[in-house]
């Protein structure tokens, strides 16, 4: 694919259906070149007529926007017990979402093989042909290298990268990429014109995850494991991360922090309605909690300001040294909604410099457990088509 090519795709991605003399203008080349290049886009089947557009006067002009039939792309988000999948069509939009697929993945060729196969076996279900997916991008937690297609999280083996044998078993070009990161291109590429070329997404799950987007583009860094947030440094607590290092910002501002925290209220006596749960079957879940922060449980609800506040300083930093126009906060935590964005507000204000901080907007992720499944979808797109 040109330059070209690429350059009216990435305004149909940007814009929507445009005319011949948009494209002509945006790209800089002439009407007679423009013409020549979407008539061949047409007939590869990745652009469409769209029909005419109204004008104040004379002659409406045509309109070519995206094929929304030219393929679909499948996007895979692998968690700790299940991974949800999202198909979308050449345009973007997803048509079907499936979340909730039980399955724990483990680190050898064996159990990969059997989650490509309920893939396929999902999206055959969903009444797509397997012969009309493009692409396939998968997220995973932790270290991914997207370029050399190695999780640090799932590794396998030396000589074949995990992308490779996602690549074999599905029979389609995959790319591979942190689930953080998915999330984040996900929301920036959802938000259009109401996101910011320079943006933070915030992963608030199990653990806890960072990407970035700086002038509109992914910041991957050296290795490819940009966005390592949750092992910042920065408390005191004398708590060991499941990295293996002290006073990691994961151990105060997560879902393992906030399950923690509870289980250690509880032992002290706290009450709480989760005593039952905890007392009958000697432990709780994070969806526990989260469920007695909706039904305003005291405990749960103290628990994820707790949550807030600790992570409100880890943003506060962020903001100091990126300056972003807009922090995203995103994952399962985000049911806490004010519960959580109270104390995130208050110890922004409270610990960020004022004059840097006074132009950047915090919200909750617009597209929630979706973020990561449609994320790959267009991520996947985007590489297919070398777009980034």
């Amino acid at each position: 694919m040109t330059n070209e090519q690429r350059g009216i795709i990435k305004l149909c991605i940007k814009n929507g259906a445009c005319s011949i003399a948009d494209f002509s203008k945006h790209l800089e080349i002439s009407v007679p070149t423009a013409t020549k290049i979407i008539a061949g886009l047409v007939e590869e089947g990745y652009l469409q007529d769209c029909g005419k557009v109204g004008t104040s006067g004379g002659r409406r002009p045509s309109t070519f926007g995206l094929n929304p039939d030219a393929g679909c792309f499948i996007g895979v988000d692998i968690a700790r017990q299940h991974f949800h999948i999202a198909i979308s069509d050449f345009r973007g939009d997803v048509k079907f979402y499936i979340q909730d697929i039980p399955f724990v993945l483990e680190a050898n060729a064996e159990s990969f093989r059997d989650i490509c196969r309920k893939i396929r076996d999902e999206v055959t279900n969903s009444g797509v042909a397997w012969n009309k997916v493009l692409g396939v991008g998968i997220s995973l937690t932790g270290r991914v290298n997207p370029e050399k297609g190695f999780s640090l999280s799932y590794f396998v083996s030396d000589d074949i990268p995990l992308k490779d044998i996602f690549q074999r078993e599905l029979e389609a070009p995959v790319t591979i990429e942190n689930d953080s990161r998915a999330m984040t291109y996900g929301e920036y590429m959802s938000l259009g014109e109401k996101g910011d070329s320079n943006m933070l997404f915030i992963n608030l799950s199990w653990g806890l995850g960072m990407g970035i987007v700086v002038d509109d583009h992914l910041y991957y860094g050296k290795s490819g494991f940009s966005g390592e947030i949750g092992h910042f440094p920065m408390l005191d607590n004398d708590i060991i991360c499941r990295c293996g290092k002290l006073g990691c910002l994961e151990t105060g501002a997560s879902g393992s922090a906030l399950t923690r925290w509870i289980k250690e209220k509880l032992k002290e006596g706290r009450r709480s309605s989760l005593w039952k749960v905890y007392h009958e079957a000697g432990d709780i879940t994070l969806q526990d909690v989260l469920d007695a922060v909706e039904n305003e449980d005291v405990l749960a609800i103290e628990g994820i300001g707790q949550v807030g506040e600790t992570l409100g300083r880890g943003i506060a930093g962020l903001i100091n040294v990126f300056n972003p126009g807009l922090v995203v906060i995103g994952g399962r935590l985000i049911v806490g909604r004010d519960y959580l964005m109270l104390p995130i507000r208050t110890a922004v204000n409270k610990h960020s410099l004022s004059k840097v901080s006074v132009d950047t907007k915090i919200r909750f992720s617009t597209l929630g457990r979706s973020a990561a499944a449609k994320g790959n979808c267009l991520l996947s797109r985007a590489k297919l088509l070398n777009l980034l």
